[in-house]
């Protein structure tokens, strides 16, 4: 019997990606979405058709403690065998200082951190029956701030520490590690000039693909003896510093 992989925020870009991957390598999908009904029903109904009844969708607030929480339980209810939880949903806007209320705070780290760690700490006893792992996807930025950025950056941060201490209390049965993309996709709000700072500054001199995360994911999944790593995936930006935005 196959076993199933719950990937938030799954109905669009690199958590579309990890979604397709992880189904064709077996697993069946729930995913995941908040306000993307459309798109999370269109990758159920063909990821269906590739394979019947393995993939269904499942809709949450990460912004709302409740709602996270009614997730978690739904998905215990249901008894499927989960050994695959990939935590990549994300809020991501700017955060000047001084031009930021206590909500968007409160949103930005609880979607971002709070949201993730309640995941993986409930749904952690069926993940443990099935020797499962938690994938977090981080960001390069939680390492070194995005200007303008700072809550999301600290909220990457916090949920880099998250990793290694749930890869820490969840041992030996769960595996957890993270994943820190670079320029991977483009933000809605970039501009050309930003994006060519950005792309002059790594090595590899070109952006990424949701499939060289997507990729990384299926390796982790797959190696019983990797935990508590965090992986940067970024052409090699982060080994010679940051420029650009």
């Amino acid at each position: 019997m196959a076993t199933w992989a719950l990937v938030t925020g799954a109905a669009k870009r690199i958590g579309l990606a990890i979604a397709t991957q992880l189904h064709s390598e077996g697993y069946n999908i729930i995913i995941h979405y908040g306000n993307s009904a459309d798109e999370a029903t269109e990758l159920k109904n063909k990821l269906n058709m590739l394979r019947d009844n393995s993939a269904q969708v499942i809709q949450a607030d990460l912004a709302d403690p409740s709602a996270v929480n009614k997730l978690a339980q739904d998905i215990l209810s249901s008894n499927l065998p989960l050994s695959v939880l990939v935590n990549n949903a994300s809020s991501f806007y700017p955060t000047p200082l001084g031009k930021t209320d206590f909500a968007q705070a409160q949103q930005l780290l609880t979607t971002n951190v709070l949201s993730p760690y309640r995941l993986a700490e409930q749904l952690s006893p069926v993940l443990s029956q099935h020797q499962g792992c938690i994938i977090n996807m981080l960001d390069i930025h939680g390492k070194r701030p995005l200007k303008d950025h700072g809550l999301y950056s600290i909220s990457k941060a916090a949920l880099e520490m998250a990793t290694l201490s749930l890869a820490q209390e969840l041992a030996p049965n769960v595996r957890v590690n993270g994943v820190s993309p670079g320029a991977i996709l483009w933000p809605e709000q970039s501009d050309p000039q930003s994006q060519q700072a950005v792309l002059s500054a790594i090595p590899l001199a070109k952006l990424g693909h949701p499939e060289d995360i997507a990729k990384l994911v299926s390796h982790l999944v797959s190696a019983p003896y990797i935990s508590g790593q965090i992986i940067a995936v970024d052409g090699g930006r982060s080994a010679v510093g940051f420029t650009g935005a």
